[in-house]
């Protein structure tokens, strides 16, 4: 964390240090790892067998780090460029975070592509970030995700790699469970990490945006603020974490608190509920919808705190005041997340008069002549991938969004295309 409190040329205030390294993600995950190794890191869906053909394991921090490093070690045997593009399409679960934690120690620059995006969307994608490697499943549900990137790679000739979880890996697949058992997990020295690719959403082809791994933890650390997560509760997350607003408020709030990760990609009411039995601090994390059905089953009352992710354009005056706990996460695109407790700094309060946030911090807000919301600081430091060559800097300029806010009564009521 010391490189989120450099200052612009790098050096850490008041000590004439070198540049602190951007140790990322996978550095986390190795810090609990040794001080807590038996802490429970990532918990599968209940019901995983029957829609991915793959048993549903509980693991530890150091039962993941040696399962990261034996794939780091395989995806560093490929003749892959340093800080190739390589794209993770996978479904929220064990095996896609710790696919995207090798990567990065690897020396790659993971890009996180949607499972749900049929043949023409993911050929746009790889083709925009430059992927020159794919990590995927061979099932998910009916879908054969592995033999789907076979296709793709058939029609884009730099994507020379396919890697799969089985069963039902294809032949010419890399066979990503062979490359566990092949591999010893002896820790990798961690280098500067290479960042994160994630796709905005404009209305056309997929627009491959850049942050960098101070600018990730910098995000999820402004989305910790209000959780208020402990070292060793639980995150149980029913978001897909295929974009900034699903990785911030799962695997990386996860690491940078030391917490417990589940992730439920498929929704199943009885497993929800049956997780949500379980004893232990837990935080939920629920797209915004979900909200009134989630308050009728009352599956919230037992929750140290409740997460709901909004995304712009949207309403926000539908909001019930909400439990104790309750947080709001707003995403403007893959630009910048505004996180507050409704009980005290409420993002309706923070988006109708942006210098209600404070001039300093992560994050600082402004509204622009035009209307539209624009964000300056470290967790919202997002750049568009250029050729396949990402940016390792922290900009300090403000960039606006697409969106403005609608205003009643001094509280922002929904978000609009300016």
């Amino acid at each position: 964390m010391a490189a989120l409190l450099a200052r612009r040329d790098g050096a850490v205030p008041g000590t004439g240090a070198e540049p602190a390294r951007a140790l990322g993600l996978a550095a986390l995950l190795g810090a609990t790892a040794d001080r807590f190794p038996e802490r429970i890191a990532f918990v599968d869906q209940s019901d995983k067998p029957e829609w991915c053909g793959r048993p549903a394991i509980t693991w530890t921090f150091a039962a993941a780090r040696e399962i990261a490093a034996r794939l780091a070690q395989g995806l560093a045997s490929l003749p892959l460029p340093a800080r190739s593009t390589v794209g993770i399409c996978m479904a929220s679960m064990a095996e896609s975070h710790l696919a995207l934690l090798a990567v990065e120690q690897a020396g790659h620059l993971p890009c996180l592509l949607h499972p749900a995006w049929d043949e023409a969307r993911l050929l746009q994608a790889v083709e925009a970030a430059q992927v020159q490697a794919v990590l995927t499943h061979g099932q998910l549900g009916a879908e054969r995700l592995a033999e789907r990137l076979c296709r793709v790679a058939a029609r884009y000739f730099p994507l020379r790699f396919v890697a799969a979880f089985g069963p039902h890996v294809p032949d010419g697949v890399i066979g990503l469970d062979r490359i566990v058992l092949d591999h010893r997990g002896e820790p990798r020295e961690s280098g500067e990490a290479a960042g994160l690719v994630t796709f905005a959403d404009q209305g056309g082809a997929p627009l491959p945006v850049h942050r960098s791994a101070d600018a990730l933890a910098a995000a999820a650390a402004h989305c910790l603020v209000p959780t208020r997560i402990d070292p060793g509760d639980r995150i149980l997350t029913l978001l897909p974490q295929s974009d900034l607003k699903g990785l911030v408020t799962g695997l990386a709030a996860a690491l940078l608190a030391g917490a417990a990760l589940e992730s439920h990609p498929v929704f199943r009411a009885d497993a929800l509920e049956a997780a949500l039995a379980r004893p232990g601090p837990t935080h939920l994390v629920a797209p915004a919808w979900m909200e009134a059905g989630l308050a009728r089953a009352g599956l919230t009352a037992r929750l140290r705190s409740v997460t709901y992710v909004h995304k712009a354009p949207g309403r926000l005056s539908g909001r019930a005041p909400g439990r104790p706990g309750t947080v709001d996460v707003v995403a403007f695109d893959e630009l910048a997340l505004v996180a507050g407790r409704r009980d005290a700094g409420d993002v309706a309060l923070v988006l109708a008069a942006p210098e209600r946030a404070g001039a300093g911090g992560l994050m600082q807000v402004r509204r622009e002549p035009d209307g539209r919301i624009a964000f300056r600081g470290p967790a919202s430091a997002a750049d568009p991938l250029r050729r396949g060559i990402a940016s390792m800097e922290i900009q300090d300029e403000w960039r606006p969004s697409r969106y403005r806010a609608t205003l009643f009564a001094g509280v922002a009521t929904a978000l609009a295309e300016a």
